[in-house]
C-alpha cells in the first residue's frame, strides 16, 4: 500500500483514494448502519432501507440492499411481494423457513444459500423454524440486468465447497458454476481465515466493484484496518489484498458499479 488521501468525509462514509493510480473505496463502519427495533425483529441497515434513509447511503453498485437480521424464537415476516429484484439469503445462525407463491416450502440454514429471481412478481413468507432460539441471516437486495425474467427459487448447500484460509465462490451469473446464481454479472465469494492468513481477490468483470462484509473478526484490506460488521466497498482496481488479524470470516459482493438505467 502506499498510502491514502482523504477525498469526502462524513458521519457514514468515509471516501479514500488508497492507490496512486485510481482505486477507489468507501467504509462503512457498523456503528454507523441504520437500526430498526420491532421486537420480534432486529435489523441493521447498511444502506437506505424502510425507515431508515440516508441519500448518501443507497447502494453500492447494483448492490441495494444489505440487512443483518435476527428474528426472534417462532417469529418471521408474512407473506409479502417482490418484483423485479434479485434477493440472496445467507443463514448465519439457526433455521429459517422459507414458503412462497412458486410453491417452495423449504429450510435454509448456516451453510446454506437462497436465492429468489423475483421478476414479473412472486409473494413468500420467512419464519424462524425454532420455538428456543434465534435465527440470524443477511438479506442482500441486487439490481438485476434484464428486468421482468420469469421467477425462479434456488438454494444450495455450501458446506463441501468451503475452504479454510481462501476465498470460495458461492454466486455467479452462471448456472454450471459452484454455488447459485443470478441475472446479474455479480460474483460473490466467502472466506474464513485463521489469524495471520492473506488472500487476494481479482475482479472478475471490468467495471465491477466490490462490497466486502466483515461476518467475524478483524482483518485489513490493502491497509484498512477492518472489524465485525464492517463495510468496505472498493473500485476502480482490479485486485486487493486481504490479511486477517483475527479469526475470520469476510463476505465478497462483487458488482457491476453501473446501475444500467434501471431505476431505484
Amino acid at each position: 500500500m502506499l498510502g491514502f488521501t482523504t477525498n469526502l468525509s462524513s458521519k457514514n462514509n468515509f471516501f479514500i483514494n488508497t492507490k496512486i493510480d485510481k482505486m477507489k473505496s468507501v467504509l462503512h463502519k457498523a456503528v454507523t448502519r441504520g437500526h430498526a427495533d420491532h421486537g420480534w425483529l432486529k435489523s441493521h441497515y447498511t444502506f437506505s432501507f424502510a425507515g431508515y434513509h440516508d441519500p448518501e447511503r443507497m447502494h453500492f453498485g447494483v448492490l441495494r440492499v444489505l440487512n443483518d437480521d435476527r428474528v426472534a424464537p417462532g417469529k418471521g415476516f408474512g407473506t409479502h411481494p417482490h418484483d423485479n429484484m434479485e434477493i440472496i439469503s445467507i443463514p448465519l445462525e439457526g433455521d429459517l423457513e422459507h414458503r412462497d407463491s412458486m410453491g417452495n416450502t423449504t429450510t435454509i440454514r448456516e451453510g446454506d444459500v437462497q436465492v429468489m429471481s423475483a421478476g414479473t412478481g412472486i409473494q413468500h413468507s420467512e419464519y424462524n423454524k425454532n420455538n428456543n432460539k434465534e435465527v440470524k441471516f443477511l438479506q442482500i437486495w441486487i439490481l438485476p440486468k434484464k428486468r421482468n425474467v420469469e421467477p425462479r427459487y434456488d438454494q444450495v448447500s455450501i458446506r463441501e465447497i468451503e475452504k479454510e484460509n481462501a476465498f470460495y465462490q458461492v454466486l455467479s451469473p452462471n448456472s454450471d458454476d459452484e454455488g447459485v446464481w443470478i441475472h446479474q454479472d455479480a460474483w460473490f465469494h466467502l472466506g474464513k481465515f485463521k489469524a495471520g492468513a492473506t488472500d487476494s481477490y481479482q475482479i472478475k468483470k471490468e467495471g465491477n466493484g466490490v462490497y466486502a462484509f466483515i461476518l467475524e473478526g478483524e482483518v485489513t484490506i490493502d491497509g484498512q484496518r477492518l472489524e465485525e460488521r464492517d463495510g468496505f466497498g472498493i473500485w476502480e482496481t482490479d485486485s486487493f489484498h486481504l490479511r486477517a488479524t483475527t479469526n475470520s470470516r469476510v463476505l465478497l459482493m462483487e458488482v457491476p458499479m453501473e446501475l444500467n438505467r434501471i431505476k431505484l
